[in-house]
């Protein structure tokens, strides 16, 4: 009681709700006699008001009505309010029973009174919400910019509600695929017909703006609606995805324009959250290359599970700093390292230190171009022989999972990059015994937004008024966003027993130079505006990538998005044969290294077979 009368709202609603119970006592005599109220009633009806009045307060308190506030105000409230009131009337009775026998209240007039009470607290508050969201008078003619909502559903019904309020725009139609919903007005808006017909519709209230009220459309419909808006001169934007508000993260109001990732989207992934939790709650989990994009969303994801500590490792001071400022605020135990993967002295510091479970290996040179000339010997050394120092710091230190996230590129590799994750992975796969740590390699393309990617590299390119430059007319790319690659990497890491590649499903390749038309026409260009060249392919670039060599099939597992591939296996002596090659290659000509590196991926299994 103290609490409520602390905020003056709370006290005002309160008076509010007295004054109303005062009210409907005395208008349910009135009705009871047709407002024509005898002498001897009035003088029972007083003295009871002074009874029911505070039981009726009691019962208000008690219910929580003062919790929330009136512009909220919804179902849940009236639910209570009727609580209340309910329980109210039955004490107030069984008094009257009980103590006042003598006093000659009319049951009818106990009947009337709730009825009365629940419509004047509830009918004040439905009111004022209305009146506070401008829904009593035509608030559009206050704006200047009317948009179309394309969709008509929940998203849609609070995205209006939130409109609102702005003092910007005003809706002017809804547009669903769903003929129930034609011609039915939705918080005074009208379904004016189905999405096809949005030219038509954008024309009549002179809109210029569109809003993708469809957080579960899939990429083909969005694009549907992005051309229809296109070829239109609109303007689109959209509402947050399904994930994003399920998660929390984000709400419907926060609109914002349509990006070329909402038309590579894909599926949310299932995830075995019960599995996850056993494998990673309470545990202490290490991650390589923690500052990069996907050892970042690792982290994020790894955390949801609620770990023991989190040691997030990596040779970037930057990369680290962004990452302990992102989780500072949090209370969680993470742990923030500056280090080398290929430096064992300091890998074996922390394994003795924190005791990990459970490791995840993301830090990787991964850019095809820079790696293919003046950093070949770099590219090796980190990602084959700084693959392998931490692989074996974890057989040393008896971990209990090591997880190497690898590419398509490792696939018949025509690049230096791609063919040191092929080793990286041979080596897992080498180092593989019976008893001990279990080595198990996560295989997939492009994710959207990484840093060194083709996206950034486009929206810089249209942010300076282009050219937007395309390596060939017919290049193809796999894609899939960070949050949905760490996923997986974390299910694969928690099915892998051990020597398994794991191959995620990539969708459907998508066409580059369809990729840049998308972009340009998403910041409001057309192709004559920004040109698209091509440059030509770099050294080192396939036209297409693969997830699976030829001599490679893939076998199903338990879920959906993840297949293990049937590869070719390696021994621990073939992998000691490898390190010490590498070790010889600091001081080789480029040249000579890479016609190493290539015998090496090439010609490993007649090694094997000689062995």
């Amino acid at each position: 009681m103290k609490k409520i009368f602390l905020n003056h709202r709370s006290a005002l609603a309160l008076f509010h709700d007295a004054l109303a119970a005062g009210a409907a006592w005395y208008f349910a005599y009135l009705l009871r006699f047709n407002f024509d109220l005898p002498i001897e009633h009035q003088t029972v009806m007083l003295e009871v008001l002074w009874l029911v009045v505070p039981i009726q307060v009691i019962a208000f308190v008690s219910f929580g009505l003062y919790k929330g506030t009136w512009r909220f105000a919804s179902l849940l409230d009236l639910r209570r309010i009727f609580f209340a009131v309910t329980v109210a009337i039955f004490a107030i009775s069984s008094l009257l029973l009980t103590f006042n026998k003598s006093l000659n209240v009319p049951r009818s007039v106990l009947i009337l009174d709730p009825i009365l009470l629940v419509l004047m607290m509830g009918g004040s508050r439905f009111i004022y919400r209305v009146m506070r969201e401008h829904q009593l008078f035509n608030y559009s003619s206050k704006k200047d910019e009317p948009l179309i909502i394309v969709g008509a559903g929940a998203p849609a019904i609070a995205l209006v509600k939130d409109l609102a309020k702005s003092s910007r725009w005003w809706v002017a139609a809804l547009l669903d695929d769903d003929h129930l919903m034609h011609g039915r007005e939705i918080l005074g808006i009208k379904v004016q017909g189905n999405i096809s017909s949005l030219a038509k519709v954008a024309a009549r209230f002179n809109a210029r703006h569109v809003i993708i009220a469809l957080p579960f459309a899939d990429n083909t419909q969005r694009r549907y609606i992005l051309d229809l808006a296109n070829r239109s001169g609109l303007h689109v934007l959209t509402v947050p995805s399904i994930e994003d508000l399920m998660s929390g993260r984000l709400n419907v109001s926060q609109i914002r324009r349509v990006e070329v990732e909402d038309l590579l989207g894909r599926d949310a992934v299932n995830l075995d959250s019960t599995g996850l939790a056993e494998q990673i709650k309470g545990q202490s989990i290490f991650v390589s290359g923690a500052g990069g994009s996907i050892g970042s969303e690792l982290c994020r994801q790894i955390i949801k599970f609620q770990p023991r500590e989190l040691i997030c490792l990596d040779i970037s001071e930057l990369g680290l700093y962004k990452l302990n400022e992102e989780f500072g605020t949090k209370d969680l135990k993470i742990v923030c390292v500056v280090g080398d993967v290929k430096n064992a002295k300091r890998l074996n510091q922390l394994f003795i230190k924190y005791q990990p479970q459970l490791v995840f290996h993301a830090a990787a040179y991964k850019h095809v171009p820079l790696m293919e000339s003046g950093n070949v010997y770099e590219a090796i050394s980190n990602n084959v022989l700084g693959t392998f120092t931490l692989a074996n710091a974890c057989k040393l230190a008896s971990v209990d999972k090591f997880v190497l996230i690898s590419t398509d590129k490792a696939v018949k590799p025509t690049n230096v990059m791609g063919a040191t994750k092929n080793l990286a992975e041979m080596v897992c796969q080498g180092l593989q015994a019976e008893n001990g740590t279990r080595f198990v390699t996560v295989r997939f393309g492009n994710v959207l937004g990484s840093s060194g990617s083709v996206i950034p590299k486009f929206r810089d390119q249209i942010k300076i008024g282009g050219p937007v430059t395309v390596t060939h007319p017919d290049i193809t790319r796999y894609f899939m966003s960070i949050p949905e690659a760490s996923q997986l990497v974390m299910q694969a890491g928690m099915m892998g027993s051990g020597g398994e590649i794991f191959v995620l499903d990539m969708g459907e390749p998508v066409r580059i130079f369809d990729l840049a038309k998308d972009m340009i026409k998403l910041s409001g260009f057309s192709e004559d505006e920004i040109r698209i060249e091509f440059s030509g392919l770099r050294a080192g670039e396939k036209l297409y990538e693969e997830l699976l060599a030829d001599d490679e099939i893939t076998l199903p597992t338990t879920h959906e998005k993840l297949r293990i591939a049937s590869a070719r296996t390696v021994n621990e002596k073939w992998v000691k044969s490898l390190i010490e090659w590498i070790d010889t290659t600091s001081v080789k000509d480029e040249r000579l290294i890479k016609e190493e590196l290539k015998s090496w991926v090439q010609d490993y299994q007649g090694d094997i077979n000689a062995s």
